[in-house]
């Protein structure tokens, strides 16, 4: 699958906070991120989907100035990281995924020392402490020491002094590793709060928290941007992962649904007495359910169930990685310590 070197990120009317033109980092003899271009406007919550080792914290990274580009060109509100990185990052609110705090220190001496940082006067200082800790809701812990905060708690924190300083955008790094399934949800919930009124780039391999916090999708792979859609739609780019799910009552199921020349692949489940439950695979846009139906028909088959099975984002990931990742003989090893941390 291919993907534009420019993407448009919808809306033209937006104002574009976040711009990626061609951009590339080399490390050594080896590109971390390939001639990746995207845009995303005000407002916007966007996930950032990859492996392991796919060019996601580099990116990220060149998007806060932490790192600036080799190739191309990365710009905040319209100004180039590379021209202004201060003024850029004043705009940026960034939540890496190691979370670093001071755990000697208590939740509102943290966030007074945060403001310190951003250079927030008095009454500034107070007014955004006040409404931060309201919105993410930090009242029941506000006086305690931060070593004493659970995993949940702690990311509460963090987030609290990304926004603190109001910006535009809010970039998170894995912001749900770690936590457990309760946590998850309660810091899911929290960001689609957040992206009310700010741009949010989320990046993550859990695939539940971009189905359940975000409208659009980019993925990376190997450095390069492979998709960018909005995730309800994405899966359908990655039609050869189609399959059905057939439930039927009957004699010689499974020999028969074998015959039908639109099927690629059978795979049998657990059914309900003596019904036969399977998951049929097929190819492009042969949809083999009129011919399932017929044959059920024909065969004088209980019906039970017939109907295309939904795409998970696991599903398409894999359909979509898989596309497009070399051979590892194409892959040369990377020695540099900076790849050795990209996530």
């Amino acid at each position: 699958m291919k993907v534009s070197n420019k993407v448009s990120s919808g809306d033209t009317g937006n104002r574009l906070t976040i711009e990626a033109d061609h951009a590339s980092k080399i490390f050594g003899n080896r590109k971390a991120v390939d001639d990746v271009s995207f845009e995303i406007s005000n407002g916007e919550v966007v996930g950032f989907l990859g492996p392991n080792g796919a060019g996601k914290t580099t990116t990220m990274r060149m998007l806060t100035s932490y790192y600036t580009p080799d190739i191309g060109s990365v710009k905040i509100s319209g100004i180039d990281t590379q021209d202004s990185d201060i003024e850029t990052r004043r705009k940026i609110g960034y939540l890496p995924e190691n979370n670093p705090l001071y755990g000697d220190l208590l939740v509102n001496e943290y966030l007074d020392f945060v403001a310190d940082l951003r250079g927030l006067n008095a009454k500034e200082k107070k007014r955004n402490i006040e409404s931060t800790v309201e919105e993410v809701k930090l009242t029941e812990v506000y006086y305690l020491p931060v070593s004493f905060l659970s995993k949940g708690y702690r990311q509460r924190t963090g987030l609290a002094a990304a926004i603190l300083h109001r910006p535009e955008i809010l970039i998170m790094d894995e912001p749900t590793e770690g936590l457990d399934p309760n946590q998850r949800v309660s810091i899911r919930d929290l960001i689609r709060s957040l992206g009310k009124d700010r741009t949010v780039l989320l990046s993550t391999h859990v695939l539940g928290e971009i189905e359940g916090t975000c409208d659009r999708l980019l993925v990376i792979n190997r450095g390069k941007l492979i998709a960018d859609d909005p995730v309800k739609t994405i899966s359908r780019r990655v039609r050869s992962s189609r399959s059905v799910i057939v439930e039927v009552q009957g004699a010689s199921v499974q020999k028969a649904l074998g015959k039908l020349g639109s099927i690629t692949g059978i795979e049998q489940e657990d059914g309900i007495g003596d019904r036969k439950r399977f998951i049929l695979s097929f190819d492009g846009e042969d949809d083999p359910r009129p011919d399932i139906f017929r044959l059920a028909k024909d065969k004088n088959w209980v019906l039970w169930e017939l109907r295309e099975a939904e795409l998970s984002l696991q599903d398409v990931f894999r359909a979509l990685t898989e596309q497009t990742t070399p051979s590892d003989s194409q892959n040369p090893d990377v020695n540099s310590s900076d790849l050795a941390q990209e996530k």
